[in-house]
């Protein structure tokens, strides 16, 4: 089957997928937020740490071309471009010397990993992000590879407009600028390629500065403290940090890690200068992730994850056949996440976590990756439920979209089934 044909029937299985598992009510954590200011459909002008500058207009822009409403334009975001990231992390291993079958089940891998998988069911700004680290790291691999050396340039100009969709893509500037040392016998290029990163990243100050916010906007926020509490915790809390990683790790790749390390041990023998430039992207993000003083802190292992996958991709052709044996199981992935639901909720510990997360799914919502018939924050503020820890901030936006809607003609009863 031609390469071309493989990643369109990649690209339509996860399409499918992901719409199938979608949620039926919109989610608990920032969901709303999103939802608001694109059913609002007031394209944002400031990019700050939190606004996701190129996620929300482009959002907007969905809704305005196909008359969308703002579920339905941020649904068609996420799932599209989940999608089409399992595509570029296919072909992004492809180039790695590996035949189509291998690429495809490490496709499928990473496309099935928890934190990818839930994150495209959900309405949040991180596959859409994935989605350009995805083509920043690809661009990266074919500048090693291939003769068009026009990739290095795009390396700059995919990696500069993922600064537009979130700020935390800064932790791999010095994985790029490795890669463009490596690249410098290429003149012109690595110096076009840095040159025009600079010019679009440098936009993001230019643009809020114009506006009079200060030059540090693009990555602060008034709405909370997360980096300074993140150098506050003590070594017990470093130790359990990084522990919880590694869980992360093996909830999203399974024994697949195994071939993940191979691979990159193997990168390290046959090409030095590209195992480095992933070595120092991966280094930085796995450790802000790592010790970031947020409960959601896994959504932003997300850039590390895509590299893993590659390499794990890469490991299949090393060990290939061990790959023989085990390849057919990454079909059974979704088993894995259905049998840990019914492990964990019968110990005495999950199911005293099932009764305290309760109000937005019990441990169903941490364990299974697919959001359909989940339990929607917007009935559970309009019925003046109560949560045994804050949520003040969804409830602040819920109110405001309530709002909205109810001006648009909406009533209560149908508002409480968004």
């Amino acid at each position: 089957m031609n390469r071309y044909v493989t990643a369109l029937l990649l690209f339509l299985i996860f399409l499918t997928i992901y719409y199938c598992g979608s949620f039926d009510r919109i989610p608990f954590a920032d969901c709303t937020g999103f939802v608001l200011t694109v059913e609002q459909g007031d394209y944002i002008t400031t990019a700050t740490a939190t606004s996701h500058f190129l996620y929300i207009n482009t959002a907007i822009l969905f809704k305005d071309i196909f008359s969308l409403s703002g579920i339905e334009a941020n649904r068609a975001l996420v799932i599209i471009s989940a999608a089409l990231s399992v595509v570029v992390v296919y072909f992004s291993i492809f180039t790695l010397n590996a035949n189509k079958f291998t690429s495809f089940v490490a496709a499928v891998i990473f496309g099935f990993s928890f934190s990818f998988w839930r994150n495209a069911e959900i309405i949040e700004v991180y596959t859409f992000n994935c989605l350009w680290i995805a083509l920043f790291i690809f661009c990266m691999i074919k500048s090693f590879y291939s003769e068009n050396k026009f990739y290095i340039v795009l390396c700059g100009l995919f990696f500069g407009v993922s600064m537009w969709v979130h700020i935390q893509n800064v932790l791999m500037i010095p994985g790029f600028l490795t890669f463009i040392y490596y690249m410098r016998f290429q003149k012109k290029q690595a110096i076009t390629s840095l040159v025009l990163f600079a010019f679009i990243f440098s936009g993001l100050f230019i643009l809020n500065y114009s506006q009079g916010l200060p030059l540090n906007s693009p990555y602060s926020s008034d709405q909370g403290e997360w980096l300074a509490d993140s150098f506050k915790k003590n070594s017990i809390q470093y130790i359990t940090d990084f522990i919880k990683s590694i869980f992360y790790l093996v909830y999203n790749f399974t024994f697949f890690i195994f071939f993940g390390i191979v691979g990159i041990f193997t990168l390290y023998k046959e090409s030095k200068k590209m195992f480095f430039v992933f070595l120092v992207c991966s280094f930085f993000v796995y450790g802000f992730s790592t010790f970031y003083a947020v409960s959601d802190n896994y959504v932003f292992f997300l850039p590390f994850n895509i590299i893993f996958a590659i390499a794990i991709g890469y490991g299949f052709t090393y060990r290939e056949n061990l790959f023989k044996k085990t390849s057919f199981t990454c079909a059974f992935i979704p088993v894995f996440y259905i049998l840990s639901f019914c492990v964990v909720g019968k110990t005495a510990k999950g199911k005293a976590f099932d009764d305290f997360k309760s109000y937005k799914g019990g441990i169903a919502y941490y364990l299974l990756p697919w959001m359909n018939n989940n339990k929607g924050i917007i009935e559970f503020v309009i019925d003046k439920k109560t949560a045994p820890e804050p949520i003040h901030w969804m409830k602040a936006s819920v109110d405001e979209y309530v709002k909205l809607m109810k001006s648009k003609g909406f009533t209560e009863s149908e508002i409480k089934k968004f």
